[in-house]
């Protein structure tokens, strides 16, 4: 009998001609129409039912197979706004945009699920069941309604009858070909927030007769550190950042207004609450001083959390196909992923596959880049997730 790992091997040429494709032609979110059109050509040629246009410019498809669970797999299709510095045939042709974490390699290794379990139905050799393929828009941000791709493609029916549902991601920063596979909490959960501190203007020369917001800023900065460094137990894991200050007008005046923008990350919900309130509380060093702030937080993504039993099922496969060399459990980190969403539906597992060069080029930089050989891994562990969990939920 072929394995899955055999049978993927012989799409490798085809994968990393899709994966080059797409790198060529990255799309932002919510507008990756020439992505959803060529998945959606050929998982119908497959014998996939599909319905584009989900959740804007998502594709859903089902392999129908008599009666029996719906199981799903997901990828994501958007690219970011950086500018690529590779220097390759394939480098991407749109200014300012790139996919620089993987995403085309994702669909890439969908589009081989795909065919592999096609070919699988065709000789007999699919468990009863739906696998349904959730080609998925606008991971990497929200919309104007605080909305990703996975709440949308959720709100637009994704996951009805669904039974588990699985995610793979590439890893830049892991070793090429190791599945890493681990229960639990494995990535973290991501709110953003605004803020504004604000003082009164006056000439640089003259500042006793203003209130300086850069230094009111300054004092709310420093205090924030304390959030995590202070007030969070050590056996817990949270993160703040402040990623962006903007304020003032000229270098010779005392500015009246500062903004913030960061980040809060987390694992669970009293670590989260820590974080919102001593950010607050790091705003009221700006007050005591006579400023007045103000702040919002956009609730974000929650913590990636990989069910027991669906990931046990991740595991079998991937020992099966890789072997016991090619797994290894997963080191939990602060990033934060919309597959989240799916998981607070049904059970699920989000499995990270190593992807490393031997100069690692790792993801949200302009020089991301994948070793393309664990194409064909991903595309037969996904395909065996999907087949075994239909067996394994009848």
């Amino acid at each position: 009998m072929t394995t899955l790992l055999e049978r993927a091997a012989a799409l490798e040429p085809d994968l990393v001609e899709l994966r080059r494709d797409l790198h060529r032609h990255p799309e932002l979110a919510y507008e990756e129409h020439r992505t959803a059109e060529r998945v959606a050509s050929i998982v119908a040629d497959l014998g996939f039912s599909i319905r584009t246009q989900i959740a804007r410019t998502g594709v859903l498809a089902d392999l129908e197979h008599g009666e029996g669970p719906v199981v799903a797999l997901r990828a994501d299709m958007d690219a970011l706004p950086i500018q690529e510095e590779n220097d390759l045939p394939w480098r991407s042709s749109v200014d300012g945009v790139m996919h620089a974490c993987g995403h085309d390699a994702h669909v890439s290794m969908l589009v081989g699920a795909a065919r592999i379990l096609a070919s699988l139905r065709d000789v007999g050799e699919l468990p009863n069941g739906t696998v349904r393929l959730l080609f998925q828009p606008s991971e990497e941000r929200s919309d104007r309604d605080n909305k990703s791709g996975a709440r949308r493609m959720i709100d637009e029916g994704a996951l009805a009858g669904v039974r588990a549902i699985f995610g793979l991601h590439i890893g830049a920063h892991l070793k090429s070909g190791i599945a890493h596979v681990s229960a639990g909490p494995i990535m973290a959960g991501s709110d953003v927030f605004t803020a504004a501190v604000a003082g009164r203007s006056a000439h640089a020369a003259r500042p006793h007769e203003g209130v300086d917001a850069v230094v009111l800023a300054a004092h709310a900065v420093l205090a924030a550190q304390n959030a995590v460094a202070r007030r969070i137990a050590p056996a817990d894991q949270g993160v703040l950042t402040i990623g962006m200050i903007r304020g003032g007008t000229a270098e010779n005046v005392i500015a009246e207004r500062v903004f913030l923008r960061g980040t809060l990350r987390y694992y669970t919900d009293h670590v989260r609450g820590a974080l919102h309130r001593e950010l607050r509380n790091a705003l009221a060093t700006a007050e005591a001083l006579g400023g007045r702030t103000r702040m919002d937080v956009q609730p974000g993504y929650p913590p990636v959390v990989n069910d027991g039993e669906i990931t046990e099922i991740a595991r079998d496969v991937a020992l099966q196909t890789l072997g016991a060399e090619g797994v290894a459990p997963l080191v939990p980190d602060m990033t934060a992923e919309d597959f989240s969403l799916y998981q607070r539906v049904v059970p699920g597992c989000f499995v990270w596959l190593g992807a490393a060069l031997p100069d690692a080029r790792t993801h949200h930089t302009p020089r991301f880049d994948i070793d393309e050989r664990v194409l064909p891994r991903g595309a037969a562990l996904l395909a065996g997730f999907a087949a075994r969990s239909l067996h394994a939920l009848r």
